[in-house]
């Protein structure tokens, strides 16, 4: 049974990082693509980022590269995605995602609404100007 815990948001100042984490369990962890995406009130749900566990192959969304940086640790069934200089407009619920397929995963970060199965409950997090 495929359990995602997104953890890490908060509010913090424009500028500001933050870390955030999505556990994993219940699932071969080393086999799966993780992605992060985020939906901000009022828009539609957006990719960022997503990472090739067995390949440590990533992708990272134009929109965010630069201040974005996704990462896996195998020994704790995590994937971080690093957001440094927050502006108001990162404000959003981020959500992870896994899915078996790596190229999958990628497609989804691209395309919007691309189906996927497993998702974690998200994390808020909120930037103020």
């Amino acid at each position: 049974d495929v359990q995602l815990q997104a953890s890490g948001g908060g509010l913090v100042q424009a500028g500001g990082s933050l870390r955030l984490s999505c556990a994993a369990s219940g699932f071969s962890f080393a086999d799966y693509a993780i992605g992060w995406f985020r939906q901000a009130p009022g828009k539609e749900r957006e990719g960022i980022a997503s990472i090739c566990i067995r390949d440590d192959s990533k992708y990272i969304d134009d929109s965010v590269k630069g201040r974005f940086r996704i990462s896996g640790d195998n020994a704790k069934n995590t994937v971080y995605l690093q957001i440094d200089n927050l502006k108001p407009e990162d404000t959003a619920v981020y959500y992870c995602a896994a899915d078996s397929r790596c190229y999958h995963m990628v497609h989804s970060i691209i395309v919007p609404n691309t189906p996927l199965n497993n998702w974690g409950q998200g994390t808020l997090v909120t930037v103020s100007s």
